[in-house]
């Protein structure tokens, strides 16, 4: 599938992009919301999954719309636990670490950030996750899905598509690094993708990417530690890093990143 075939739906906030696989579809929603958002729904045989949830008021609004049209059968939680107003009555899943994560931890942090930064327009209410979930093949509403541990949470193989989720991508953004053995961690991963030949890479923050995109990425990710090994300072190697890839959008990220290089 390319990454570049699909229909696009004009929501009220955002847009849809369906990708029609035959007997089953995705649909891939740009939240176009301040931290740039990606939802995606698995659709098959007249029941849909939706993975992760929109977070904002109205992004909540605009998909629920959208969603009226489909009978949602699950949700799958994994980094993205806030926005719990959305579809509150449909079974939610969650493995123990994600949900440890989203409610106590790391995601619950970035939760309360959040809404301290937007107030009302960000919906920092937790999703109850009805289902704690073991790794490994989950089937729901006739979807098969197999996920894999993560440190924070879970990411999701869509065998039906040939396509995989996790939390970020962005092959012309920046991403948060914790360090050298992070990017070494993160350029496996890429390259377990690559060898699985993967249709289409989802994540949480851009739409739809390719393998192309995660060779740009571990691309990256190389120089990005050959640059860090070189500077003494997160100010040197942020303006390094600047120079090199002077298009890439996620300063918040760099400097994130700057900060745990150069702790």
């Amino acid at each position: 599938m390319n990454k570049n075939n699909f229909r696009s739906v004009t929501l009220d906030k955002g847009e849809m992009h369906v990708y029609d696989f035959g007997q089953v579809k995705l649909h891939a929603y740009r939240t176009d919301d301040p931290i740039g958002d990606e939802v995606f729904i698995v659709e098959q045989d007249g029941q849909a999954v939706v993975i992760e949830s929109p977070c904002f008021v109205d992004n909540i609004a605009a998909l629920e719309k959208y969603v009226a049209g489909l009978h949602v059968v699950g949700m799958l939680i994994a980094y993205h636990d806030a926005g719990g107003r959305f579809l509150p009555h449909v079974r939610k899943y969650a493995t123990a670490t994600a949900k440890s994560y989203g409610e106590q931890g790391g995601g619950k942090a970035l939760i309360d950030n959040f809404a301290s930064v937007f107030g009302a327009a960000f919906d920092s209410t937790l999703h109850t996750i009805t289902d704690v979930v073991e790794v490994g093949k989950l089937t729901v509403g006739g979807i098969t899905f197999e996920l894999t541990a993560t440190h924070d949470a879970y990411n999701i193989a869509v065998p039906a598509i040939n396509a995989v989720y996790t939390h970020m991508l962005g092959h012309d953004c920046h991403s948060i690094v914790a360090g050298a053995n992070h990017a070494d961690a993160m350029i496996d991963e890429l390259r377990g993708y690559l060898d699985k030949g993967y249709s289409l890479i989802l994540s949480s923050h851009y739409t739809p990417e390719d393998l192309k995109d995660a060779q740009t990425k571990i691309d990256y990710l190389q120089e990005l530690k050959r640059i860090a090994a070189q500077c003494r300072s997160a100010a040197a190697f942020k303006t390094e890093i600047k120079k090199r890839f002077p298009d890439y959008g996620g300063d918040n990220y760099l400097d994130m990143t700057a900060g745990m290089f150069f702790a």
